[in-house]
């Protein structure tokens, strides 16, 4: 079930799009896993049947393919196929699957640097997304991006970042976009629970609320900042309650359960659409692994660690789809092997890729022509040829 902060009604001063006086929706208190088509009562509309069998089915075959696919990039690192930072989203699959569930396809996606499943989640293929990982050019980069910068325009995923919190002000500029177009879309921007803290955090919920901007901020809060938690480093440990100081209406939601992660962000993200209005939410979602594939995580115990594995949202689905019939261990089997196929297929086609050709180095620095732009490489004089 979801946690919920009501915020303050009010007049903004900014463009307001919704119905002048129109009542604000309530944040609501998301239903758990469903596993029968049973009718669901939502708090701002009518009743809506839950998640059939078919979807659920659907849900965790994806998140399947993200712990496949990020176990296999784990193997690679060791191997050194893979360069660089790589951040997984290993204990996150529920997260990544329920948020990418609430947007349509015409809806824009920032990320942080920890990308991978949000990548493939909102339509990208795991080859491409694998490509990229080992520096080959028929990555969705081109090979020029690696694991902490993944980008494709066509599917509107407008970036991972790496400097933390990089990604808030623009996903809040492509949100303004949107609103002066005139447009239906939603902008998505997902961070970690250690960005809540910076400046850039809060100035751009502070101008989403002004300006009614069509944007949904979600922190992922695993509960570390790096090897710090949450508790230690944050005066308000519960980051939801961030947006009453910008009057934004804001949840948390258990993010080990995709289904009530889904109606929460689909709760955010229509609020967004229709009236304009931003919104924030928090996912309470642990990682299995360290910070990133080279943090051994020595900073837990071996109680927490026990307690991250009994937590794990994989294995707490597949379990739950078996009891209640819908998805045999005989079935699992057969999923499990389906995927790590379509794995092993990307590794092979990741390995297959060429090299980009270093002359293509500034190619996609910006996307149209800059006068002046530099294109020195390391060691190249400053001055003259």
């Amino acid at each position: 079930m979801a946690e919920t902060a009501q915020s303050t009604g009010r007049a903004a001063p900014g463009r307001n799009r919704g119905k002048p006086g129109a009542p604000r929706p309530r944040s609501t208190a998301s239903s758990p896993r469903s596993t029968a088509p049973a009718e669901t009562a939502g708090a701002d509309g009518p009743a809506r049947p839950a998640a059939d069998a078919e979807t659920l089915v659907g849900y965790y075959r994806r998140m399947l393919l993200i712990r496949r696919f990020e176990e296999r990039a784990a193997r690679a690192y060791t191997e050194a196929k893979i360069g660089g930072y790589c951040h997984l989203n290993l204990g996150e699959e529920a997260t990544v699957v329920g948020l990418m569930a609430a947007l349509r396809p015409t809806d824009y996606l920032f990320t942080n640097y920890r990308d991978h499943g949000y990548a493939i989640a909102k339509g990208i293929g795991a080859d491409r997304v694998m490509a990229e990982l080992y520096g080959r050019s028929d990555g969705v980069s081109k090979g020029w991006g690696g694991s902490m910068h993944l980008f494709d325009a066509e599917t509107r995923m407008l970036g991972g970042y790496g400097i933390v919190g990089g990604q808030v002000p623009l996903a809040t500029g492509a949100a303004l976009a949107v609103a002066y177009k005139g447009g239906d879309e939603v902008v998505m921007c997902q961070m970690g629970d250690g960005t809540a803290a910076i400046g850039a955090f809060h100035e751009s919920l502070n101008i989403a609320a002004l300006w009614d901007l069509p944007v949904v901020f979600v922190i992922v809060n695993n509960g570390l900042g790096m090897g710090t938690t949450v508790e230690k480093s944050s005066a308000e440990p519960e980051l939801y309650r961030r947006g009453a100081a910008y009057r934004m209406e804001s949840a948390r939601v258990d993010g080990t359960d995709v289904v009530a992660v889904r109606d929460a962000a689909r709760t955010a993200v229509e609020r967004a659409r229709t009236e304009h209005k931003p919104y924030l939410l928090e996912t309470t979602s642990p990682r299995l692994k360290g910070h990133s594939v080279v943090d051994p995580a020595r900073y837990r115990s071996k109680e927490e660690k026990e307690a991250l594995k009994a937590a794990d949202p994989l294995a707490r689905m597949a379990l739950e789809l078996e009891e209640a019939g819908i998805l045999s261990l005989d079935e699992r089997d057969r999923l499990d092997a389906e995927v790590r196929a379509e794995i092993d297929a990307a590794a092979a086609f990741a390995d297959a890729s060429p090299e980009p050709d270093v002359s293509t180095l500034f190619d996609y620095t910006y996307a149209t022509p800059v006068p002046g732009e530099l294109r020195r490489l390391p060691a190249d004089p400053v001055f003259g040829s």
